[in-house]
């Protein structure tokens, strides 16, 4: 086990400065981020104390070791727009996208796994098929339909839940419901796919033949199993809404999140903010990931088995 946790730190460490120089030069390659903030009235003074204070007027690679020395100093510069500095902003945003990604995956969870077992287990039956449905049609409404959709039945029409902001535990309610139903459509076919390989494999058999109950014999001896499996897609499915799922969500409810902080960002080409919260993100998808391969080598006792051989 500890070979394979320093193998996963180590590939952390590469991906991470790969996505870190990639940031940087593709930010640089769309021009001097001054003329997009400060337009043509700035004056030749000004202009010119602004690229000294950005240090603009550097070699573009001293100005990249400046920027992987931030990461040193936690010195991230200031907003162009805010007149801030962006960690602070950042920080900020961090707690209210992961309350949603947490409800968002808790749901998700609490839905799909059991409605996955129970389009298994009732696979001939008008059940499973309804079950099915159900996913596929997770999967063809994309997430930004449904908000509206959402939003029109529920805040406009009804008059039920409010629509901007966190503030009640029913502004959860439609973020929560948009962001998990793509993720409970996967889950849910996966985890039907992975208990149909082992509903009909020979420890189940054994397990009914020994007289335990059907419940026993699916949750304890089936689920079990096919967990492994389970995991690893759950582990993809929450990095995808990490990576990119929440930024529509975020933007159409306005959630106070890295993907609503995101998105203002790159519409006011606010490059300093918009830089180390494209970062922020990647190191959540890196942390994520590396928590899903430890989890996935310590469930599977092949794994396991190898690393200490």
């Amino acid at each position: 086990m500890l070979g394979n946790a320093l193998r996963i730190l180590l590939r952390m460490v590469l991906t991470f400065f790969v996505i870190v120089t990639l940031v940087f030069f593709a930010t640089r390659l769309s021009g001097s981020p001054l003329d997009f903030v400060f337009g043509e009235g700035m004056s030749v003074e000004d202009r010119a104390i602004m690229i000294r204070y950005y240090q603009l007027d550097r070699p573009i690679w001293d100005q990249y070791l400046a920027f992987l020395g931030a990461f040193v100093d936690g010195h991230f510069g200031l907003s162009f727009i805010e007149r801030r500095p962006v960690a602070e902003m950042v920080a900020e945003r961090l707690w209210p996208s992961a309350q949603l990604l947490i409800s968002a995956t808790a749901a998700t969870l609490l839905v799909a796994i059991p409605l996955g077992i129970i389009a298994a287990v009732w696979r001939k039956s008008w059940i499973g098929s309804a079950v099915m449905a159900l996913a596929f049609l997770g999967y063809a409404v994309p997430n930004f339909v449904l908000a509206v959709f959402l939003v029109l039945v529920f805040a406009f029409w009804l008059n039920w839940l409010p629509v901007v902001g966190n503030g009640t535990p029913a502004h959860f309610i439609m973020p929560t419901l948009t962001l998990a139903a793509a993720m409970i459509a996967a889950i849910m076919r996966f985890t039907r796919n992975a208990m149909l390989d082992v509903l009909g494999q020979d420890y189940m058999r054994t397990a009914r033949a020994k007289g335990l109950p059907e419940s026993a014999v699916i949750l304890k001896h089936g689920l079990r199993n096919a967990g492994i499996t389970i995991l690893s897609v759950v582990g993809l499915q929450v990095a995808a809404l990490a990576a990119s799922g929440s930024v529509v969500v975020e933007s159409i409810f306005a959630w106070p999140g890295i993907g609503d902080l995101l998105v203002n960002a790159a519409i006011r080409r606010d490059y300093p903010v918009l830089q180390f919260a494209v970062l922020t993100v990647a190191l959540a998808v890196i942390l994520i990931n590396a928590a899903v391969d430890l989890a996935y080598a310590w469930a599977d006792p092949r794994l396991r088995h190898s690393s200490r051989t």
